[in-house]
């Protein structure tokens, strides 16, 4: 291996929003990070809400009037031969 070339590697700790402290060796030294492996939902097995109820929201405006326009012409279909049957009669 060529000398003088390589970054310093050097140990470091990594911090977690949780609180989880990481130690192990970086060429980076110390920094933060939003989400590890001790919160993941996908390691843990628990659903952890970020932002999701906003999401939701939002799909619901968008497609839920559309559901709802479907919903009012199939009321009207199935009432206006009641309608019809009713007045023969």
């Amino acid at each position: 291996m060529k000398e003088k070339i390589h970054p310093k590697y050097i140990d470091s700790k990594i911090e977690c929003a949780c609180g989880n402290v990481i130690e192990t060796r970086s060429t980076r030294g110390d920094f933060k990070i939003d989400i590890c492996s001790a919160c993941h939902p996908f390691f843990t097995g628990k659903q952890k809400l970020i932002d999701s109820a906003g999401r939701v929201e939002r799909f619901r405006r968008k497609y839920g009037k559309k559901a709802e326009i479907a919903g009012l012409v199939e009321k009207k279909e199935n009432t206006a031969p009641a309608a019809q049957a009713d007045e023969k009669a």
